[in-house]
């Protein structure tokens, strides 16, 4: 079962990833969510939240490459209050990239692939604390690295 961490105790809460639905849109506004998801519409938007209640704490849109076998994360925030050293909940984004793998490897199995674009001040981070590989402007996960997020997130 997927979780996140409580900063406060480190006790871990039990989370789902969902596809967004229409009425989610009013609430996921730019000042709480960093982005203008209505944007995203044409994407497979997600959501994650707690199993507990209706609270949506982050967000991921993705974009799928058959050509490619790859799926793109073309956006991916933490609600504000799940940001910056004072954040609520820990676990969010590799929640949600371990998402993306998963939904990689039921479309295209070994081959599977989830890459991205950082923002440059991001790029090091993602290869540090998830195992992303560097390939110039995106970066990515596949095989190893890949299956080492599933396991490390329990997805």
């Amino acid at each position: 079962m997927m979780q996140v961490v409580l900063c406060k105790t480190g006790e871990p809460k039990k989370i789902v990833v969902e596809q967004l639905e229409e009425s989610d849109y009013k609430i996921i506004t730019k000042s709480k969510y960093h982005f203008i998801w209505k944007d995203q519409k044409s994407n497979d938007v997600y959501k994650l939240r707690l199993i507990e209640n209706e609270e949506i704490l982050g967000l991921i849109s993705l974009k799928v490459h058959i050509d490619e076998t790859r799926i793109e994360i073309l956006l991916l925030a933490c609600s504000i209050e799940n940001t910056g050293n004072n954040k609520m909940y820990d676990r969010i984004a590799g929640n949600l990239i371990a998402f993306a793998c998963r939904e990689s490897i039921k479309l295209f199995g070994a081959d599977a692939c989830v890459s991205l674009v950082p923002k440059t001040e991001l790029k090091k981070y993602y290869i540090s604390k998830y195992g992303m590989i560097d390939a110039g402007r995106q970066i990515y996960l596949e095989s190893n690295s890949l299956f080492s997020l599933l396991k490390e997130y329990k997805v």
